[in-house]
């Protein structure tokens, strides 16, 4: 039975949706009640549960064999990375104490380097938190994802400009989360027991200026990047209810990705290369917004 953390998120839903369609058993975990009900239509087993939570962890987790795992941040945290050392220390118990044989952890580039990179540093964590089990560790590392630019889609339509910390012309490798989650559901339920590391990103990569492109076209109206500068970041991460340690650790990481230091580490590692594009994704996640409006 594979149980899958953040089963209602942009990820998790997908890797517990594909694992249904498979016919395996799934147990999806979630904070809320109601998004537990909405699982279980779905054809899952789902549980109410919160990362923080030890007694609750233990019991969502049993009768498990395989774990897709994720550190979850709000960027309210008052200390981001001691709260994600306490809550991998939980997964790390439930997991011995349920007899869990496999974890699929969603990790990120830059995840082989373990300092100077804020939130990325929980990546770092989530790979290292286990290896004194002797159980198939398997970590995807995916690119920045498209679903991060989502929250700018309302201001660009209303405003026509596109928030951003990057640069316009700054090129990212990108992926879509669906593809991510296929990806992962594909690993849970393959036959190895080979513990090992993924890099996996979209087609190409992009730049601001390249997302701006797609949401005015897909809009039908002219968009323009509105480059954040840096002396503004935090101001802004404030004005979005991010807490001081949660400001400091997501500037430390976009800074590590401008100055060029958060990449792939590519060598030694398994590329995996995907094919969703970003107006194929963002034009995919208009059509269900409006769908959903009108339900």
């Amino acid at each position: 039975m594979h149980i899958v953390l953040g089963a209602t998120g942009s990820v998790g839903s997908t890797v517990a949706t594909q694992l249904v369609t498979k016919g395996e058993a799934v147990v999806g975990i979630t904070h809320s009640r109601e998004k537990a009900a909405s699982l279980k239509e779905k054809g899952m087993d789902a549980a109410v549960a919160d990362a923080k939570d030890l007694t609750a962890l233990r019991t969502a987790f049993r009768g498990g064999t395989s774990l897709f795992a994720i550190t979850p941040e709000t960027g309210q945290e008052e200390d981001v990375l001691a709260e994600t050392q306490q809550i991998l220390d939980n997964y790390k118990d439930a997991v011995q104490h349920a007899g869990i044989e496999k974890i699929v952890g969603i990790s990120s580039v830059g995840a082989q380097l373990e300092k100077g990179t804020g939130n990325l540093l929980m990546s770092y964590m989530l790979e290292h938190a286990f290896e004194d089990l002797s159980i198939t560790q398997i970590f995807i590392r995916p690119a920045y994802y498209f679903s991060n630019w989502l929250p700018y889609l309302e201001v660009a339509k209303e405003k026509g400009v596109l928030p951003s910390f990057f640069p316009a012309g700054f090129s990212i490798p990108m992926i879509a989360p669906t593809d991510v989650g296929e990806f992962a559901a594909k690993v849970l339920t393959g036959d190895g027991h080979k513990s090992t590391v993924y890099e996996i990103e979209g087609p190409r990569p992009y730049t601001p200026q390249d997302v701006a492109n797609v949401f005015g076209k897909l809009l039908n109206k002219t968009v323009k990047v509105q480059v954040i500068p840096k002396a503004e970041w935090g101001k802004t991460l404030e004005g979005l209810h991010f807490s001081p340690d949660g400001i400091k650790n997501f500037i430390e990481m976009t800074e590590a990705v401008v100055d060029g230091r958060v990449k792939a580490e590519r060598n030694g590692i398994e590329q995996v290369k995907c094919s969703t594009t970003l107006e194929a994704y963002i034009k995919n996640e208009i059509a269900e917004k409006e769908a959903h409006a009108l339900a």
